[in-house]
């Protein structure tokens, strides 16, 4: 840019502005924007984690109530006309209630939708009381039948009549927190020994190299079996939750572990580290400030990444039958509904259910982890 003096009708060159410097978060952030799944990934991923905080208010029902009179009951569509006597019709947001029928060649009952009786639906609606974030009285849900006393399965019911939509809004939050709560034993404990692996090296690195070749070598599902066997019935379900997934993050760290050692071995010598040390730096404050940050993204995408595997392994140890059992739901206990083949035959949607929502929230959580391990890649391009 230039601009002409008035004085001496001589050209100046303007100050030319600097270009703003982006930090590293802000660079990563921008990498990420651009790989498109991740970014509608993160919104999926943060979606759901909000059902889970707040499940009750999203789920229509109680997910423990049960009703002798549906059980098996199948979905519940929506519609958005009912028609009249005269043969009009009339806009009303509904689902049409259920009624019994007997296939006498069969020998069967089977459920069907009855035209005749409409049950309206609304947003914003009454229904069973609970703590909204454990600490608001409420009985507001997001959606449901208007009339409280009326029952709507959109997903189904169980064999005791419950309704399986509230119970997967409510089984997320046991799921994802066990990822969450699995990640972050593994952050604690693959940080700090691997940390102290590479860094110092000699016999601590070859001690906690032995102890982690030692969990790799064994079988997991056996591994989790003995650990699950080990818990007494009798235990509360919160305390059993808490040692499920110390039992889930048993195996976890050790691949943070492995790439955090393989990080300082690499940087523990490098002209910053050095300077530190000179400086005055203590050991854990190196490891803190400086070896630690300068490849955060990278352990951020990591955790990205484990989170989804701790998911399965819950889901896996719950469906196996030694991981979380009832009164807990969880979407691997939900899972376990689904492993007769007659209850699969007669109410698919136990098992379709849940079973979709597990590979949606998966797929997400890869998807959102490839992004941000490639937003975190300093030589991407």
């Amino acid at each position: 840019m230039t601009a002409i003096d008035p004085a001496s009708d001589v050209i100046v060159p303007e100050a030319v502005k600097a270009p703003a410097l982006l930090g590293p978060w802000a660079l990563m952030w921008r990498q990420f924007r651009r790989h498109k799944i991740a970014h509608f990934s993160l919104y999926v991923v943060g979606l759901v984690y909000l059902v889970a905080l707040l499940g009750e208010f999203f789920a229509p029902a109680d997910h423990l109530a049960t009703n002798t009179r549906a059980p098996f009951a199948p979905p519940q569509g929506i519609h958005l006309f009912v028609e009249n006597g005269d043969g009009s019709r009339e806009f009303l947001l509904h689902a049409r209630a259920l009624k019994v029928e007997v296939d006498r060649e069969a020998m069967r009952r089977h459920f069907v939708e009855d035209p005749e009786k409409p049950i309206p639906l609304g947003f914003f609606v009454k229904g069973h009381p609970y703590k909204l974030l454990w600490l608001i009285p409420t009985d507001r849900h997001l959606f449901g039948p208007i009339d409280p006393k009326q029952k709507v399965y959109f997903l189904g019911a169980d064999r005791l009549g419950r309704d399986i939509l509230s119970r997967i809004i409510m089984g997320t939050r046991i799921s994802m927190s066990i990822g969450l709560v699995g990640v972050a034993v593994s952050l604690v404990v693959g940080v700090s020994l691997g940390g102290i692996s590479g860094y110092y090296g000699g016999w601590i690195d070859n001690l906690i190299q032995r102890l982690i070749e030692f969990l790799r070598s064994v079988p997991t599902i056996p591994l989790w079996m003995g650990l699950a066997a080990a818990i007494p019935l009798d235990w509360p379900p919160l305390r059993t939750y808490f040692v499920v997934t110390i039992i889930v993050s048993m195996i976890g760290w050790t691949t943070l572990a492995r790439e955090v050692r393989g990080k300082f071995l690499s940087l523990r010598k490098e002209d910053f580290v050095v300077a530190a040390r000179l400086d005055g730096l203590s050991d854990w404050e190196i490891i803190r400030k400086h070896l630690v940050p300068s490849f955060a993204s990278h352990i951020i995408a990591s955790l990205t990444l484990a989170v989804p595997l701790m998911i399965l392994a819950e889901t896996s140890l719950s469906f196996l039958g030694i991981g979380l059992q009832p009164p807990i739901v969880s979407w691997g206990t939900l899972l376990k509904e689904a492993q007769n083949i007659r209850t699969i035959i007669e109410a698919p949607w136990l098992l379709i259910a849940p079973g979709t929502t597990i590979v949606i929230v998966v797929l997400a959580l890869n998807f959102l982890g490839d992004g941000l391990r490639d937003a975190a890649d300093p030589y991407a391009n």
